[in-house]
């Protein structure tokens, strides 16, 4: 017979003797203290509570996103910010170079300054709008090659993309030699007109160099390269004031003088982007500088994403030029022109932090799906829009506290301190909507949909924005309020309008489209590199 070898209570030993049966006899022995093993103990009901508040907040406005724990958010969260601080850098640093030429322009005069705005405001319009645009459609190739490993195709789309631009700019150019008879056929005054045509025409040169810029800036960018565009633009803004002074204040060239400078700004700043890529060897591992056969083909994919994600930034920034249009109908135009240009300025401003957000964003996306990492695409997709809330939140607040200082630090006009702090709430709330919505653009940007942005953006600024804007401003008379309140409700449309769309992404359909757009399933069964992922893996963490 037989037993167990111990049932806790005793030892059993078998006695064996010489031809005899095995017996087993049970002895009993003492039980020793033994230490009580340590176990985790289940979680409490706070615990409980807090993890499925968790669960809910993200299942309800993201259904088809992917679960995620806190931790794993907290680690992600890091790695979207690790990425935009810099970005918010240069951004802040670029927006000192305007300030900076806005100051001399200034110091010209009046007329000096009506026409240098008018210029800058035709040329964002007319040119700068449209370049940066474009370029936005080389970002989600780029981001997703570089998640796939298929870095040759980073090269190859930049190239591309330049040519694309430096094409666009062509006609571009002819409408700025055009641009005094197109001011004074819509009305505008001789002499303002005179001085913006001398600003623009010296500022031709800076579309060749915008479409160098705006292509490098991303090539860098998607590679999460982005600690040396800050460097190099701190260096092109510290040489901007000694060339201005030079050239306004040393050589007498007024406005040409202070057009010149930002021209050779942008130079400076293309030359040490290249600098940099050139002596760290960036661009060896991308096929170099340079042209090829390829880079006149396979155009197809490029433009399908330019000319959408061109319609999509040229909405909305024609908006707000359209918005000072319509403040010179208004009761008091001088006053609410002269508002609406702290305003636009001030958003311009808060406008910097968004943005890099959804810079960000976009690298970590798109780098998700090219390495065919749906959830974790997913995942960075919904820390963004939390994050970009988390800002509106921030830039709301800002805005309310400041409502009643700020306009003094640029004019000291009662009439148009008044009317700016009556507005700057309705600003901040507007930005409650543009900051989740910046950042829902570059979810889109980096899963190559920017016909989705382009379409909400027509809907949201023009189908509700505008009319809103335009009834309660005129019809109802809240005047320039009404303005302000069209844009909020073009803001609410926008950012629900962002969330519908993301919430019910299929990340795995996505994933899979972006082994198509990057080649990479062609390089999987070939056994080329393109089945090795190139970014940084955020474990799950419980």
């Amino acid at each position: 017979m037989s037993s167990p070898r111990g049932d806790g209570n005793g030892l059993a030993e078998p006695l064996l003797a010489e031809g005899a049966p095995a017996v087993f006899v049970a002895v009993p022995v003492v039980e020793e203290d033994v230490p009580p093993v340590l176990t985790c103990k289940p979680p409490g009901r706070f615990a409980r509570a807090v993890k499925e508040a968790w669960s809910v907040s993200l299942s309800v406005p993201f259904p088809m996103m992917p679960s995620m724990s806190a931790g794993a958010a907290e680690a992600e969260a890091r790695s979207i910010l690790g990425l935009a601080l810099p970005m918010i850098l240069t951004g802040l640093l670029l927006y000192l170079r305007s300030m900076i030429s806005m100051l001399f322009l200034g110091r010209l005069g009046g007329l000096a300054l009506a026409g240098g705005s008018l210029a800058i405001g035709f040329a964002n319009i007319t040119g700068y709008s449209v370049l940066s645009g474009l370029a936005m459609g080389m970002e989600p190739i780029c981001g997703q090659a570089f998640g796939a490993g298929h870095y040759e195709l980073l090269g190859v789309t930049m190239q591309r993309t330049v040519l694309l631009l430096v094409a666009a700019a062509v006609p571009i150019a002819g409408l700025w030699v055009h641009m005094r008879p197109l001011l004074l056929l819509c009305g505008q005054d001789a002499a303002i007109a005179a001085v913006a045509e001398t600003y623009i025409l010296a500022s031709l040169p800076d579309l060749l160099l915008q479409a160098f810029l705006h292509p490098v800036r991303i090539y860098l960018r998607t590679q999460s390269i982005n600690l040396p565009l800050t460097v190099c633009a701190a260096l092109a803004i510290a040489l901007h004031l000694p060339i201005n002074y030079v050239l306004v204040s040393v050589l007498g060239l007024g406005i040409k003088g202070v057009a010149l400078a930002s021209v050779l700004a942008n130079l400076n700043l293309v030359l040490f982007l290249f600098s940099y890529i050139w002596l760290k060897g960036v661009h060896k591992r991308t096929g170099g500088f340079a042209l090829s056969a390829e880079s006149f083909r396979g155009w197809g994919e490029l433009v399908s994403l330019a000319l959408p994600s061109c319609v999509s930034v040229c909405l909305e920034w024609w908006w707000y030029e359209i918005m000072i249009l319509l403040c010179g109908l208004l009761a008091n135009p001088q006053a609410t022109v002269a508002s609406m240009g702290i305003l636009i300025q001030t958003t311009s401003l808060i406008y910097i932090f968004p943005s890099s957000l959804g810079f960000g964003v976009s690298t970590r996306v798109s780098n998700e799906l090219g390495a065919n990492r749906p959830d974790h695409a997913g995942r960075a997709a919904t820390v963004g829009l939390m994050l970009g809330f988390a800002f509106g939140g921030v830039a709301s607040a800002f805005a309310w506290l400041v409502r009643g200082s700020w306009a003094t630090m640029f004019t000291a006009d009662p009439a148009i301190v008044a009317l700016t702090a009556s507005v700057l709430p309705i600003l901040g709330a507007c930005e409650l909507g543009n900051c989740p919505q910046t950042a829902g653009c570059g979810v889109l940007r980096g899963s190559a949909r920017p016909k989705d942005a382009a379409s909400i953006n027509l809907r949201s600024f023009y189908i509700v924005g505008t009319p809103v804007a335009l009834v309660l401003a005129f019809w109802y008379r809240y005047d320039f309020k009404g303005l302000w309140l069209g844009l909020l409700a073009a803001q609410a449309t926008c950012v629900v309008r962002m969330l519908l769309v993301i919430g019910q992404t299929d990340w795995t359909a996505e994933a899979k489209r972006a082994q198509q757009l990057t080649g990479a399933a062609d390089a999987k069964e070939s056994g080329g590199k393109g089945s090795h992922a190139a970014v940084l893996v955020i474990d799950e963490q419980c």
